[in-house]
């Protein structure tokens, strides 16, 4: 079987977790015997022109496209795929409660989206998502297509050595002691305020490694924390390695308010990392209180969560064991036997 897998925009949606999601897809597909293109277009301008001139069309040919985003180039691809008989999956990495709090406007837009989104998704021949939670969410939209969880993965080759990295990552960025740390785009909706409020209630230096938007479509709270953050708190704008941050923090702090699954909370379990997460509904099907995390729903929660581990080096050990095993669960092997058996049966 041949298989387009598709996140149009890719080059600016590297940094995001839909671009993690879709890499880690195509390195799961890879040990299976799925043949994977990630372009449905001709490769040149010449040869698509030619495809068209003969009749061809401009597309690629594949037995099932995947598209990762709901944008322009996936609507081309599902008309395509409409009209040639080709099975179509739509990865909804993206719900309107999720937008919310991220970009400037993005909360007054939120409701027009999920309209669109609804429309989107209820073109495909299968609805692929993260969660139960994110399932949920889209059959009360309500969203007209079957729908199935696929766990996100993580790549656990991708952070191997990232203990070698914690003295250059913690000189490179001054920081000491237990650090408190995230990774990922820098949104209000990932818990930035909280963030950045807790620093300000401890002596612990915290880190948020990922990049920031500064220019008009950035939130008003992203530009005021980023332009002027609390004297423990460093944002290092996009890091190259992003091993660097599981090496130079210790405790990985994510008081988010909404996520469909959440990447670099298995990133740092599978890396060891004591780690304190929201206690919201989506974190109940994956990770368990007490055991591989700290759960919290205020900031007083939060707070004692952090002096906790701070007070109790032990605690943070057993924490990040029971992580490390939470986290080889959501295996790559996972993905990609689950999403070749998923192609296959779209395609029957």
């Amino acid at each position: 079987m041949r298989a387009l897998n598709y996140l149009e925009l890719e080059g600016p949606l590297q940094r995001s977790g839909w671009g993690t999601a879709a890499a880690q897809q195509r390195a799961a597909l890879a040990d299976t015997d799925i043949d994977v293109v990630t372009s449905p277009w001709r490769d040149d301008l010449l040869s698509t022109a030619r495809s068209i001139a003969a009749g061809d069309g401009a597309f690629r040919d594949f037995d099932l496209a995947h598209c990762n985003a709901p944008g322009p180039g996936s609507l081309a691809v599902a008309r395509h795929a409409h009209r040639s008989g080709i099975p179509l999956v739509l990865h909804a990495h993206m719900t309107a409660e999720d937008f919310g709090e991220s970009f400037r406007f993005s909360s007054e837009i939120a409701p027009l989206l999920k309209r669109y989104l609804r429309w989107f998704y209820s073109q495909a021949d299968l609805v692929l998502c993260p969660s139960q939670y994110t399932k949920d969410l889209l059959e009360a939209y309500p969203v007209d297509a079957p729908i199935e969880t696929i766990t996100n993965g993580v790549d656990l080759d991708s952070l191997a050595g990232h203990e070698k990295l914690r003295g250059e990552y913690r000189e490179r960025y001054d920081l000491d002691g237990m650090v408190v740390f995230a990774l990922g785009n820098v949104f209000e909706r990932k818990g930035l305020t909280d963030f950045c409020r807790l620093a300000e209630s401890t002596s612990y230096d915290f880190a948020w490694f990922g990049p920031y938007d500064t220019g008009p479509q950035a939130s008003s709270v992203v530009k005021r924390w980023t332009q002027n953050p609390p004297q423990n708190v460093t944002f290092t704008g996009w890091v190259d390695d992003k091993r660097g941050a599981f090496g130079a923090g210790d405790v990985y702090l994510f008081p988010t308010k909404n996520e469909n699954q959440g990447i670099a909370v298995l990133e740092a379990m599978a890396c060891g990392k004591a780690v304190v997460i929201s206690d919201i509904p989506v974190f109940e099907e994956f990770f368990t209180r007490g055991e591989d995390c700290l759960k919290c729903s205020s900031r007083a929660e939060f707070r004692e969560a952090l002096d906790r581990l701070s007070d109790d080096p032990a605690l943070r050990e057993r924490l990040g064991k029971n992580a490390r095993e939470t986290a080889a669960e959501h295996s790559l092997k996972r993905v990609g036997t689950e999403l070749s058996r998923i192609y296959r049966d779209v395609t029957v």
